[in-house]
């Protein structure tokens, strides 16, 4: 696999492989068979401990030769200078223990292509990115320096780190993103022997099914950068680590209880920029993950952090499809929702808020009648995201309220609950609001408030002063500003609050 790669290749496009819209930000993993779930049993109670036992073993191994080729030095200087001399010497046998680790595991790392000197490329840009045993990448490109996040090193496996010389990132620092770039840049363009750094673009973990939005920072240099792909072709994904789907723990155990794993590291060609892309690191970022998407036969799509961001905010508030939010965004565009934000005007035409439990539940054709759209293929799969398995049938008001919550993203989220109460609301003489009753206000509060049924009923009872069975959306709001623990409702970011509970 050696070559040169130049822009002339061709973009790949994502509209070329994309059948349907992906979320890569969903993974599911469960054992769904008998035999699955008494194998898993036996492993865990004859192999999971002596391959725990053994990796073990290999880190501290490794973390104490990591210990002893960082004595003498200084933060500092391990960011002044490359290492050289016997410290560097150690690195390869501190590979091959990081190496034997994942063998130990049960997992064979095999590697395809040649790794570029630091004088063909300086940096290797990885993807995809989904797993947190996408680390072995460091010991396969011989300890190549990291980006990471400063918090990140107090711990255990600091000192592994360390060794690498990373790039570090200080969360709390307002000028972190520049002064990132700017160090990227002058490791990439310096002419001491570095080590060649080691970039993830994408930002965040994905579950493979596409390249999301490549990072610019590691493409600020203009310098030539070597693609790296990485691959997992297991029978049975137990790696992949995203937002929606099964935690760090559970999946290093089906890992470590599995008979035999594998991870596969492809080095592409070397990638050349032109001086196009020189001038823009966007350019060049987009058209480096079209050759790397058409390496792993994946589309590309223009997802981002943000994104991420946009679904955490949605699961920590309980809005209903949280893990599809993205995908709903894009559905809601292709079909004209986004620009007319029909739904916003639903609960006061009445579509939504009709009583009876028939009118909340509709089919495929209502839900369309409903929004005023034609059941083509982009609508049906909108209302399969919300279709209740059992009944086949979507709760509308849980639709409504996603895409209530989508269109008002970066407003307080008061205007959330506005919505929401007008939703759920019965009126009397007049058009005068009496309020919901308890029951649905428990709906609200679990799907706008992330408020678990007991704790929406209780903060029912003691913001209904008055006792008559109902609350309206002032005489909520007046009682919430009285509590901290509703504080985050009248800020404009909720992406990192939970409510406590009562």
């Amino acid at each position: 696999m050696n070559g040169k790669l130049h822009s002339e290749t061709g973009a790949f496009s994502s509209d070329d492989m994309r059948a349907e819209i992906l979320n890569p930000f969903v993974h599911k993993l469960e054992l769904d068979n008998t035999y699955d779930k008494i194998k898993t049993a036996i492993f865990t109670v004859i192999l999971l401990p002596f391959r725990v036992i053994v990796i073990c073993y290999l880190i501290v191994t490794a973390w104490f030769l990591a210990c002893i080729g960082l004595y003498g030095l200084s933060e500092e200087d391990l960011r002044r200078k490359p290492m050289t001399g016997w410290r560097r010497a150690l690195k390869p046998l501190i590979c091959c223990i990081g190496k034997l680790s994942y063998l130990a595991g049960g997992m064979a790392i095999t590697v395809r292509g040649r790794q570029a000197s630091r004088k063909e490329a300086p940096i290797l840009v990885v993807a995809p990115h989904s797993s947190f045993l996408d680390s072995c990448i460091v010991y396969a490109t011989r300890m190549s320096s990291v980006i990471v996040r400063k918090e990140s090193m107090d711990n255990y496996v600091g000192k592994l780190i360390n060794y690498t010389q990373p790039v570090y990132v200080w969360r709390d620092d307002p000028n972190s993103r520049q002064n990132t770039i700017k160090e990227i840049i002058e490791r990439a363009t310096s002419k001491e022997d570095w080590p060649q750094v080691l970039i993830f673009p994408e930002g965040t973990c994905t579950n493979r099914s596409c390249l999301i939005t490549f990072k610019p920072g590691g493409f600020y240099p203009g310098v030539p950068v070597q693609p790296v792909t990485i691959r997992y072709p297991n029978a049975r994904d137990t790696v992949t680590w995203t937002w929606e789907g099964p935690g760090a723990l559970k999946l290093l155990w089906l890992t470590l209880t599995q008979v035999h794993s594998s991870c596969e590291i492809e080095f592409l060609p070397v990638y050349y920029p032109s001086e196009e892309e020189k001038r823009d690191p966007k350019l060049y970022a987009r058209n480096v993950r079209d050759v790397m998407a058409k390496a792993l036969g994946v589309p590309v799509l223009d997802y981002t952090y943000d994104d991420c961001r946009l679904i955490a905010r949605a699961k920590h508030l309980g809005i209903p499809a949280a893990a599809s939010a993205r995908e709903v965004s894009e559905l809601r565009s292709q079909l004209g929702l986004e620009r007319s934000q029909l739904e916003l005007h639903v609960a006061a035409g009445g579509v939504g808020s009709a009583r009876g439990g028939a009118a909340r539940w509709v089919g495929a054709e209502e839900f369309c009648t409903r929004l005023g759209l034609p059941l083509d293929h982009r609508a049906q799969r909108l209302f399969d995201i919300f279709v209740q398995r059992s009944s086949g049938l979507v709760y509308f008001p849980d639709y409504l309220l996603c895409a209530a919550f989508l269109s008002l993203q970066h407003a307080p989220l008061t205007q959330l609950l506005s919505y929401a109460f007008k939703l759920y609301e019965t009126r009397g003489p007049g058009g005068r609001s009496r309020g919901i009753t308890a029951a649905q206000f428990e709906e609200v509060a679990t799907r706008c408030l992330a408020l678990c049924q007991e704790d929406a009923h209780n903060t029912f009872r003691q913001a209904d002063l008055d006792e008559k069975g109902t609350l309206t959306y002032d005489e909520f709001i007046s009682y919430a500003q009285k509590k901290p623990e509703f504080a985050f409702i009248f800020t404009c970011d909720t992406s990192h609050h939970k409510p406590k509970t009562q």
